[in-house]
């Protein structure tokens, strides 16, 4: 199959999935998913080098714009309580999910997989039912801070995959860790500069730009993070993540850029990703009773350990309605899920049978909790005006 075919392809399914997602009522991720697989199951998507490639640079820049969703110097709890709850939530959750990995005897992989989060999904709801409802306002600071955890997880078992759990892996432990004190020093620096000359923010992204300069430092400063990372040999994501969040804290003042950024990402390099994590997925997946209770074995272990964890956490803060709420929108962690299911199976930890066990995990977990909130929200407050 020629490079010209592939190229085709992808430009159809990129600029088509939308319609189906409109029409099929199914999020846009998911459509892509499925219809790479379609594609790769017909042969018109094959392994292809520069696939990948774009594939992986779509995966990084969906990470920047996660990071851009964390403004640092805004970011906190109001109340000490819900700081406590918090940390009892989290307790619970790594709690959980290592009782699980321990009692099935399961690869490491598992153990950052059950407690692991992503705000892909959880902002398509915080689109549709705004920030105002407060079990999705929670939803979203839990869920940057259990972004910013899962990003660590996956560091650290990126590491340990590839080199093992020996001493060298020890050392890249090190190095990450002395880059995240390098890089708060760094943030906290940068925000003395910025006190002392407020026209650098101006000068590096100004108001008036014809020259789209802002996009330029941002996409500068994503592929520098992801350079360092991998001088240190530290996970990719992580400097992507993090550049995301430095251009959300100290560039408030350009309101349009996440837009114009978003737009370009989940228009061209975003959907790319996911029609390449489709197209290593195999349709016979879904008629295999093997890989779909694997599969439901994985979806329920991520849905109930943070139901459990919910009530015991916040059902004296929210309520059982709002706490249903909460569990349910931050158990979609698709595309985290995704990045961990690739990782293990690249290292040969997980076999291939596992792999599709995940994706077809992500996949239907993201379509039933969707419809199932939008279910359980229409019924809790059927005189709420914002009807999903």
């Amino acid at each position: 199959m020629s490079t010209s075919v592939v190229i085709i392809t992808l430009s159809f399914l990129v600029m088509f999935s939308p319609f189906l997602s409109r029409v099929t009522k199914v999020p846009v991720v998911v459509v892509e998913i499925l219809l790479g697989s379609v594609a790769a199951y017909f042969g018109f998507l094959v392994e292809n080098e520069l696939f990948k490639i774009i594939a992986k640079v779509g995966f990084l820049y969906l990470m920047f714009l996660a990071g851009m969703e964390v403004n640092l110097k805004e970011f906190g709890f109001a109340k000490s309580s819900l700081l406590r709850r918090t940390i009892l939530y989290f307790a619970m959750l790594y709690g959980c999910s290592l009782a699980l990995f321990l009692y099935f005897d399961l690869s490491a992989v598992y153990l950052v997989t059950f407690p692991i989060f992503s705000l892909g999904m959880l902002m398509a709801l915080v689109k549709e039912y705004g920030k105002n409802q407060p079990w999705l306002a929670l939803a979203l600071n839990i869920g940057i801070i259990g972004e910013l955890v899962s990003i660590m997880a996956l560091t650290i078992l990126s590491g340990g995959l590839e080199y093992g759990y020996n001493r060298e892996f020890v050392f890249t432990l090190i190095g990450l860790f002395a880059f995240m004190i390098g890089f708060v020093l760094f943030f906290k620096g940068i925000r003395i500069l910025f006190w002392w000359y407020p026209g650098l923010k101006t000068l590096i992204m100004p108001h008036d730009d014809g020259k789209d300069q802002d996009v330029r430092f941002s996409m500068a400063l994503m592929f520098m993070m992801v350079a360092v990372m991998l001088y240190l040999k530290i996970d990719v994501v992580l400097g992507a993540f993090l550049a995301g969040t430095f251009v959300a804290t100290y560039f408030k003042h350009k309101k349009e850029l996440p837009e114009k950024l978003s737009s370009f990402g989940f228009g061209f390099l975003v959907p790319i990703f996911f029609i390449h994590v489709g197209s290593t997925l195999a349709l016979e997946a879904f008629g295999d009773p093997k890989i779909l209770m694997a599969a439901f074995f994985i979806a329920s272990a991520i849905i109930g350990i943070r139901l459990l964890s919910s009530f015991v956490a916040y059902s004296g803060y929210l309520g059982v309605k709002n706490t249903i709420l909460f569990s349910l929108s931050d158990s979609m962690p698709l595309t985290f899920t995704v990045a961990i299911a690739t990782l293990g199976y690249s290292a040969h930890a997980i076999s291939h049978e596992e792999y599709n066990a995940f994706i077809v995990a992500s996949m239907g977990s993201g379509i039933f909790l969707m419809i199932l909130i939008k279910i359980l929200y229409n019924f809790f407050y059927p005189d709420n005006e914002k009807k999903s």
